[in-house]
Formats: C-alpha cells, structure tokens, sequence
C-alpha cells in the first residue's frame, strides 16, 4: 500500500508539474512579454471597434479597451494597448511582433494574415453623405463626380470599391483624414460603419447617414496567425463574456445601445 501511494503520489506530482508546464508555454504563446499588448483602432467615432480619446486623461477609451482589461484581469496579468490608425493598421502589423491580440471586423483578405475567433459584434457599413447633399439613397452615391472617401485597408473600403461602378472611393491613413476631407469640402461621402457614422454625425450640422447598407460583417477577436493555444483561449472568453454581459455592458458604456451582440459561436 505504501509503495502503490507514493507511485499515486508521483503521478499526481507529474501531471500538476506538466499541467504547470503547458500553461507556462500557452500563455508564452499568449504573451510572451509577460504583458498582454491589445491593439486598438484610436480615432474620432465610436464602434465596436474604434476607440475615442478621453478629453481629459488623452488615453483611448471604448469596447476594445474595456473587453483587453477584461482579458487581462481574467488571465491575471497586466495589459497594455498598443494605437493604431485603423483595423487596416492593426492587421498590416499582426506579423511585426508589436501586439498579442486585436479586435477588427472579419473579411476574407485579413484571413490571410490573421487568425479570428468568434465575433463579438454584428454590424453594416453604410455612407454619411455631406450637408446640402441631395444623394438619399446607397444607389445614388454611385455616380460619376460623386467624392467618396473611407479608411484605407479596411474591410468597408474594399466592398466600397467593389460596388461603386461609376465612382471611386478615396482610401485615408486613418479615420480622422477621412473626416477632415469633408469638414474641408473635399467629400461628398464617408464609408464607413453604421455605429461610427452615426457617432460622427453630430459634427456635421446637416449632413444624413443613408438607410440600408453595402457591406455587412462580424467584429472579432484576432491573434497572429499560427497561436493555436492563444487563439483558444480568445475564443473562450468572448463566448463566456457574450453570455456573461461582458460585452453588453462594454457597448452600452461607450454609447452603442444599438449595436447587436453577435449570437453564440457566431462567425464570419
């Protein structure tokens, strides 16, 4: 009995000390700073993606930064958040070493260079049309003459340049170009997200955010490509923090109660 004890004792000690070991290597994987590095999308409207500046702190403050602080204090370890432009920003830099996780809408050319979880978020694109405009429908902004401007390498102004036949879209560095193009007149129309534009809109006495939509797509969780053990983890959670209300409370704190919560195992 002695001996049969100690062999159950070794056993036990070598499958905590290999239990130990394997999720040493997954959260090396994970983070392997030691810091989780979230990057996120800073710029002047709020989605379920994009991040807006406290007018006091100046630090980034919406959906991806409270569902990062989540992740963090769910993993137990400090987080940091890496700004960036845009989505189309965060995917051109997966394989640049500079962040562990991210959060952009889902399209088949980012597939390419990241790996997505499920989404978090449902949402459409659609234009804001510039004040005095007499364009009323998606339809009509494609004419020839008509301005359209989005953010470059996003999923928005790909479609955006898929649909329009008798125009062009104009692709910007970052969302706040797009914006100062039709503050400078330089814009009949933005592309953009329906959640975005409509937080946008208000800075544009007169301008009208379209009915209907062009594009349409999940926001989701994204790692580098080849972290299988990390990309489990991310799944994990954004499953338990949709069911939880995680994600709820993080769109209705940043203002998007009307933003939908991607159904379970939702995926684009």
């Amino acid at each position: 009995m002695r001996l049969l004890g100690s062999c159950l004792a070794a056993l036990l000690a070598c499958s905590l000390s290999a239990q130990a070991q394997d999720r040493e290597a997954t959260m090396k994987e994970l983070a392997p700073t030691g810091t989780l590095r979230v990057a996120v999308a800073v710029g002047p409207a709020a989605s379920a993606l994009w991040t807006t500046r406290d007018a006091t702190t100046g630090r980034p403050r919406g959906v991806t930064i409270d569902l990062g602080t989540a992740l963090g204090a769910k993993l137990g370890i400090p987080v940091t958040f890496v700004e960036l432009k845009s989505s189309g920003e965060i995917i051109e830099s997966a394989s640049s070493g500079t962040w562990d996780v991210g959060f952009t809408p889902v399209d088949d050319e980012r597939k390419k260079l990241v790996d997505f979880g499920p989404n978090y978020a449902l949402g459409e694109s659609t234009y804001m049309v510039a004040p005095g405009s007499k364009i009323q429908s998606i339809a009509e902004v494609d004419r020839p003459g008509v301005r359209v401007v989005g953010v470059e390498n996003t999923a928005t102004i790909r479609t955006a340049r898929r649909t329009l036949k008798n125009t062009e879209a104009i692709g910007t560095k970052g969302l706040d170009e797009a914006v100062a193009m039709m503050k400078d007149g330089k814009a009949d129309a933005i592309a953009l997200g329906r959640e975005s534009l409509e937080s946008l809109v208000d800075q544009f006495p007169g301008a009208r955010v379209l009915d209907g939509y062009f594009h349409a797509t999940g926001t989701a969780i994204a790692v580098p490509k080849g972290r299988a053990a990390a990309l489990k983890i991310m799944t994990d959670f954004i499953e338990a923090a949709k069911q939880d209300g995680t994600v709820r409370r993080a769109f209705d704190a940043a203002g998007l109660q009307k933003t939908k919560v991607a159904p379970a195992g939702s995926r684009s």
